[in-house]
């Protein structure tokens, strides 16, 4: 019986006593409560979803207890407060995303405020780049996060696959180029498709030399992708034939829609892959971001429309599939833009900016604050980071595919905080592990002039306190140690400081806090 297979029969029958070794398990073993637990993590799926561009946040979820702020500071591409779908009473969402706004109301959405990292790259490429990798902003690493993690699980690839084990790819991409977040450390991790059911005639046999060396190590390469991606044909095919997709929400021109609707197919028919890398285009608004001013319609719009009907169908699909509860659905874009609007009716690049998950089995809760919209803002002001983003990676690891601690160091390289992103009854997630944002974070005096006493209340663990400027930058790290559970005091002497609104931002591993503090000259 093949591993996969074993697993999702214990899973299945993990109500009835069985022999394992000799020993009798039943309902209540620790054991079989383990194998069911890996056999749910086997079965998981991701489904990532990068906005290209640099999405607007603060026109997608605007938060209205900062609504007078923001209308001085982009009066010409604010949506009408009457206009937008409230989530709660301090919050909206812009009335094209009605689709994501029933989801919250179903307890299918997650929502994570200013997520980003510290020292901000404005370029596209450099900032993706960044974020498909998972490194700092200060270096360059050529494998991606989801890669990497394929890689650990993986580690024999591409040798000897497809095989009978592992007959289908371990990530797909929906599109013509895989996405360099499932680029492994030395080969890439998966295959790009356009259709479940048709493919490019692909035949490593046309090649009848080998010059050896250099070139001969790398066309020996391609070959064994060829080869690869040939194998691979009949699983996909096979997968979707199998299923046909059951949602009748799907909008047509919507290529995310047609991405997310071959994923919802292939995963119905019981393809194995566990990562789907999907995309859409677009979201560099620097002009004609709304028709007009007072407009809710435009580009903007248009796109946040695109990605509310697109998910929306999708995760219909999968609930009219019954499988909903083995799908995870993230959103990510490279940056946010700038508070202040331009005078072309949009936004330049910005910094932090909402992200969410999406799926049956996300916490359907908020995570963060609202951002503060300081009362003047200048052109080059963001909002600060309240979320690192490998933080949200580090937490889909470790609670949706069951990476352990170990592992998880070295895919991300580094510990980051942990996110109780997914239900704690489907994840390792401890009901005293939930994220706080109440560690009582305060400072006195503030405004302050030479120095100030930060004072905050934590739980045990390592926790680093950092400022930040209004344009979104690291300024300096304050300190970064393991702290015992309790109230901490610590002087900040603020030599060299230049005046103005900065943001002190404590970070604990299951905690977070912002403030925002005026220097004085």
């Amino acid at each position: 019986m093949k591993r996969r297979d074993f697993l999702r029969n214990i899973g299945a029958g993990a109500a009835l006593p069985l022999m394992l070794g000799g020993v009798r398990i039943g309902k209540a073993s620790p054991l079989l409560d383990s194998l069911a637990s890996l056999a749910a993590f086997e079965e998981r799926v991701l489904i990532l979803i990068q906005l290209n561009g640099g999405n607007d946040g603060l026109n997608t979820l605007i938060p209205l207890d900062g609504y007078a702020a923001l209308a001085r500071a982009r009066s010409n591409v604010l949506v009408p407060e009457g206009a937008l779908l409230k989530l709660h009473d301090s919050l909206g969402i812009h009335p094209s995303m009605s689709g994501l706004r029933q989801l919250w109301n179903d307890e299918k959405l997650g929502i994570l405020h200013s997520v980003g990292y510290p020292d901000p790259n404005f370029s596209h490429f450099r900032s993706t780049d960044i974020w498909t990798s998972g490194s700092d902003a200060d270096e360059v690493v050529p494998s991606g996060w989801l890669g990497r993690y394929l890689a650990q699980s993986f580690p024999d690839f591409p040798q000897g696959y497809p095989n009978a084990e592992h007959p289908d790819p371990l990530s797909i991409t929906l599109g013509a180029i895989t996405s360099t977040t499932c680029q492994g450390p030395v080969y890439s991790m998966g295959i790009a498709i356009q259709s479940a059911d048709n493919f490019y005639e692909l035949r490593p046999d046309e090649f009848t030399n080998d010059p050896g060396g250099f070139a001969g190590a790398h066309l020996n390469y391609i070959r064994t992708v060829i080869s690869q991606t040939r194998g691979y044909v009949d699983s996909i095919t096979g997968a979707a034939a199998k299923a046909n997709n059951r949602s009748d929400l799907y909008p047509s021109a919507n290529s995310l829609a047609d991405q997310l609707k071959i994923a919802a197919r292939l995963i119905a028919g019981g393809l194995q892959s566990k990562i789907y890398v999907c995309q859409l285009g677009g979201f560099d608004t620097h002009a004609g971001q709304v028709e007009a001013e007072g407009d809710v319609q435009g580009v903007h719009a248009n796109l946040l429309q695109q990605v509310s009907e697109a998910i929306t169908a999708f995760q219909d699909d999968l609930r009219l599939h019954g499988i909903e509860d083995k799908v995870l659905g993230l959103t990510f874009s490279e940056f946010g833009r700038r508070i202040a609007s331009n005078g072309s009716l949009g936004t330049d690049h910005g910094t932090a900016a909402p992200l969410f998950v999406f799926g049956s089995m996300v916490n359907p809760m908020i995570h963060g604050v609202n951002p503060q919209i300081p009362d003047t803002v200048s052109v080059k002001d963001n909002l600060p980071m309240q979320f690192d983003f490998r933080s949200v990676y580090y937490s889909v690891l470790q609670d949706w595919f069951g990476v352990s601690t170990k592992d998880l160091q070295t895919i991300m390289r580094r510990q980051f905080q942990h996110l109780p992103i997914v239900k704690s009854g489907a994840t390792s997630l401890r009901e005293d592990q939930q994220l706080s944002t109440d560690m009582n974070l305060a400072a006195f005096p503030n405004p302050f002039g030479a120095s100030t006493r930060i004072e905050f209340s934590c739980d045990d663990g390592y926790h680093e306190l950092a400022l930040y400027d209004q344009r979104g930058s690291r300024r300096d790290v304050l300190f970064g140690r393991h702290l015992p559970a309790g109230v901490h005091e610590f002087v900040y002497r603020a030599d060299n400081l230049p005046a103005g609104q900065w943001y002190l931002r404590l970070q604990g591993p299951h905690s977070t806090a912002l403030l925002p503090v005026q220097h004085l000259a």
